[in-house]
């Protein structure tokens, strides 16, 4: 099957989560046979108009807006020079798909309106969803408006939770056109195997990982630290880490540490290379996932790193409460605290998760897994069923 990924700004040659889901993916669809082209925003003059992946995958430049990097947010204004190009390439050029799957709402819209050119079925992944609009919001269009649009618009939404299925529900995507695919993680890369980030071995090491805005649920596990002495936290993400002195959030996480009194036990890494977040995760002794940090909870599982987190989102369905890790009550530090406080104090528990974690990782999540139930989807879009090979042969009435 000739697969078109739409992804305008996570590039797979790119660094960092939302590139990498698209390059795993990318990458398990070529391995099971598909031809896969991914096209993505040109952000370098100097990079080739197209790049052929050593999994196969072709990555195409397209030229939409100034060849620089631009925020997400300021990517619509250029969806319209992109899917003219994406029509054009298609109906033109020697290479048509069979499916198109957009990653991230501006991807979509794109793919939307050139595959309405060719004929072509829409898969979408949102990852993320906008926050819904209020009475006091803006009166033009609002990127909530246009995920409901859109997700009524595609031949199907695909969602990586229960809770992202709930979320797209309450903005107005038809149940029966969702499908649920969780996300993957490497475990060839993120394994226990391998180097770890420096700490000390008389102190345990409790990491969490997540830009540093309050919904992260940071301010909680501050908190709940007063309750796990000698243990030190490190929170990993945010800005790079010459610019985290003035980064808002750093100060704000910064002075509660002050007021609970575990200022000396606190510490902000930053933002790191991804390449070097599996070091990380194997340096510590547990990790604390907040409710919509579910790749970190899947990444740290498959570094043999237990996971504790809130019983609510996406978690529910990652964490095995008991068996890979504990969940507790949301919005409440003591709670939480005395969590923490048992696994970092029980060695013979914290092996145990760790190895079904480790399990649970590898088996569950594996991208070639991801791949297959990604590719089932394609088939009932495009009406046409993949052979072991990897062609395609038109499903029989």
């Amino acid at each position: 099957m000739r697969i078109a990924m739409i992804s305008e700004h996570a590039s797979p040659l790119g660094a960092g989560d939302q590139h990498a889901h698209v390059a795993e993916l990318s990458g398990a669809l070529a391995e099971l046979g598909h031809e896969v082209r991914v096209y993505t925003r040109r952000e370098d003059t100097d990079v080739a108009e197209t790049v052929l992946t050593p999994g196969g995958v072709h990555v195409v430049h397209v030229a939409a807006g100034p060849a620089r990097p631009l925020p997400p947010d300021m990517l619509l204004p250029h969806m319209g020079e992109f899917a003219r190009v994406l029509s054009e390439q298609w109906t033109s050029g020697d290479w048509a798909p069979d499916v198109a799957h957009a990653h991230f709402w501006t991807s979509g819209l794109a793919a939307v309106t050139a595959a309405r050119q060719v004929g072509i079925p829409v898969v979408q992944s949102f990852h993320e969803l906008g926050a819904p609009v209020t009475a006091d919001s803006e009166t033009g269009p609002s990127r909530s408006g246009y995920e409901r649009a859109l997700g009524r618009a595609v031949d199907r939404v695909v969602a990586q939770t229960q809770e992202e299925v709930r979320g797209l529900v309450r903005i107005g995507v038809p149940r029966a056109r969702l499908s649920v695919v969780p996300a993957g993680v490497n475990s060839d890369r993120f394994t226990p195997e391998g180097p770890a980030a420096p700490r000390d071995p008389e102190r345990p090491r409790i990491l969490s990982v997540g830009k540093l805005v309050e919904r992260k649920g940071f301010g909680e596990v501050i908190q709940a630290m007063r309750y796990v002495p000698g243990a030190e936290m490190i929170v990993v993400g945010g800005p790079s880490p010459d610019q985290l002195p003035a980064d808002p959030g750093a100060k704000v996480l910064r002075a509660m540490a002050e007021q609970f009194r575990v200022a000396d036990r606190f510490r902000l890494v930053g933002s790191v290379p991804y390449r070097d977040m599996p070091s990380w995760y194997r340096s510590a002794d547990l990790l604390y996932a907040t409710p919509w940090e579910e790749q970190a909870a899947l990444e740290a599982m498959a570094c043999g790193v237990p996971v504790i987190g809130a019983a609510g989102g996406a978690l529910t369905e990652t964490v095995v409460d008991g068996l890979t890790g504990d969940l507790v009550p949301a919005r409440d530090p003591r709670a939480l605290g005395g969590a923490l406080r048992r696994l970092v104090n029980d060695k013979v528990r914290r092996f145990t998760y760790a190895t079904a974690a480790l399990d649970r990782a590898r088996q569950a999540y594996s991208w070639k897994r991801v791949a297959a139930q990604i590719g089932s989807v394609y088939s009932t879009v495009t009406g046409r069923r993949a052979t072991p090979s990897g062609a395609s042969t038109e499903a029989m009435a």
